[in-house]
């Protein structure tokens, strides 16, 4: 790698975890600012509050990594273009494109690590973030409504739990009701539903279990202080649909999606989006980084401030197309597809007219 190279993707990389090491602390406090009233309230063991900012970081960062890049890349270019090193480079024959080779040689750098975020560590650090979240800062009615798990596991059987918390797999007030053609054969009721799994079974165990069967004359009643039983049904459908996505590993997520088409789920869209996000969050990496390395490649009067405003912009437009395209793919018909690649093609197309321009 010649000297050029090196010295250009050593600054990218350098910014870049800076800015990371700059903006995460910050977003740490903000969060804890709003969130230590709920967690003295509720006396969270510091463990586990611990814990929840560490899957905070992760979740944070990956879902901030290409606008990081992005402030980075306009940080450092700018810096370089104020002390005239990129009129010095050009002058001495390298080409534009020759420039930006170190520029996409790091983008794939973080392109790796996003992915490498988005298929391995960001789904268990969802899953921590979120089962924190609804375990301690969403009690009373907001969780109620947000944690209430209806849903129909077959044609015959619909089952209910208001709260199911991923870590310790136990649920509360299970209700299972079994149908024959639209006419209820038996419920299951439990105050607690606990998914035990052992090398050779797996079972649930239900506290307070009673068991109506329904009668043409009088219903028939089963009561047992504590069972353990086998169902048909996964414990993955017992967890609250409105986060569960987010908590799979690529693999489970497309068996996941498959399943909920099938049953006729309406967030199959919701999910689709965090699928497709997990591939769309790379690419935007490198088309970010053009777009920034042709905004502040060029001196400007006003210098570092006015490439920073300009590129603060061009985040806030590219963050607001990609929340109005995925909240038309969660709440109508239009494609997920769509709505996740979009903000890269138009941006694309942004970023392939500003290297033509940056070219001349």
């Amino acid at each position: 790698m010649k000297i050029l190279d090196w010295y250009i993707l050593k600054r990218y990389l350098f910014t870049f975890f800076m800015m990371l090491l700059l903006f995460i602390p910050i977003g740490i406090t903000v969060h804890l600012a709003e969130k230590i009233g709920k967690i003295l309230e509720n006396e969270v063991p510091i463990g586990e509050v611990l814990w929840y900012f560490y899957d905070f970081t992760i979740y944070f960062a990956h879902l901030l990594f290409p606008l990081f890049l992005f402030l980075s890349v306009i940080w450092f270019t700018s810096k370089l273009a104020n002390n005239t090193e990129i009129i010095a480079f050009l002058s001495s024959g390298v080409s534009f494109t020759r420039f930006l080779r170190p520029y996409m040689i790091g983008a794939t750098i973080v392109g790796m690590l996003s992915i490498i975020l988005g298929l391995y560590m960001a789904p268990k650090a969802s899953e921590g973030f979120n089962d924190f979240s609804y375990k301690y800062l969403k009690k009373g009615r907001s969780a109620v409504e947000n944690t209430n798990v209806f849903r129909q596991i077959n044609d015959n059987e619909i089952i209910y739990v208001s709260r199911f918390d991923i870590k310790n797999n136990r649920g509360s007030d299970f209700t299972l009701e079994h149908f024959d053609e639209n006419e209820l054969i038996f419920k299951i009721t439990a105050d607690n539903i606990k998914y035990i799994e052992t090398d050779s079974t797996s079972t649930y165990e239900l506290t307070n279990y009673t068991k109506r069967y329904v009668g043409q004359n009088e219903d028939e009643l089963e009561i047992i202080k504590k069972k353990d039983t086998m169902f048909d049904f996964q414990v993955d459908d017992l967890i609250p649909v409105i986060y569960a996505a987010e908590t799979k590993m690529y693999g489970d997520l497309k068996q996941f999606i498959a399943k909920e088409e099938a049953r006729g789920s309406s967030n199959v869209g919701r999910f689709q989006l965090v699928l497709y996000r997990k591939w769309s969050l790379p690419v935007s990496v490198f088309i970010l980084t053009i777009i920034a390395v042709a905004v502040s490649s060029k001196k400007r009067r006003g210098g570092m401030g006015v490439n920073l405003a300009i590129g603060i912009c061009i985040a806030m437009v590219f963050v607001f197309f990609d929340k109005i395209f995925g909240v038309m793919a969660e709440q109508s018909d239009f494609s997920p597809l769509i709505a996740v690649w979009f903000p890269n093609i138009i941006f694309g197309i942004l970023a392939a007219y500003m290297l033509y321009n940056a070219k001349r």
